[in-house]
């Protein structure tokens, strides 16, 4: 911290640092959603809280990918939350969000399976553990039984967010 001092005597405002912003819910679904990504689904790659900018606007909480497929996973910490996230313009045209499969994460209750837009998925937080409340079955999900929860994928968003993510591994 600077102080600086007029005539022997310190400045009336000397700078404070700021206090350490305390983590929220959304900051723990996130890392959660991150964890379950890398575990749960087997992704090579995954980041969290992405910033690049894409033509789309969207900033994933959550983004992995696998082999030839990529998953989204929003978190919602609230329902006001969840219901501003549908009037974004890549949730109005599916055709320029990211991740081939994509879920809601939130706490049970915030958000039902009646609430989802079609192709989406929905994991619960419960206290240590993430269930899947809806989506695509299995562990490999390229069969023809997940065929509702496939997306179109915005892929030149889903490759600046990667060139992003390597530019800051340097």
């Amino acid at each position: 911290m600077a102080v600086v001092k007029r005539r022997g005597v310190a400045a009336a405002n000397p700078v404070k640092p700021l206090p350490a912003r305390q983590p929220t819910l959304h900051d723990d679904l996130v890392q959660r959603a991150g964890r379950w990504l890398k575990g749960s689904c087997g992704c090579s790659a995954v980041a969290t809280e992405l910033r690049a900018f894409t033509a789309s606007g969207e900033s994933p909480d959550a983004l992995g990918w696998r082999s030839n497929y990529s998953i989204l996973v929003e978190c919602k910490a609230s329902r006001s939350d969840f219901l501003a996230d549908r009037n974004k313009p890549f949730r109005l045209d599916p055709d320029l969000g990211m991740g081939i499969y994509r879920f809601y994460l939130c706490l049970p209750g915030v958000i039902g399976v009646a609430d989802l837009p079609d192709g989406w998925g929905l994991l619960y937080a419960e206290g240590e553990k993430i269930r899947r409340i809806a989506g695509p079955k299995g562990n490999s999900w390229g069969h023809d039984d997940n065929k509702a929860f496939i997306n179109p994928r915005n892929s030149d968003a889903e490759i600046t967010m990667l060139v992003s993510v390597m530019r800051r591994l340097r």
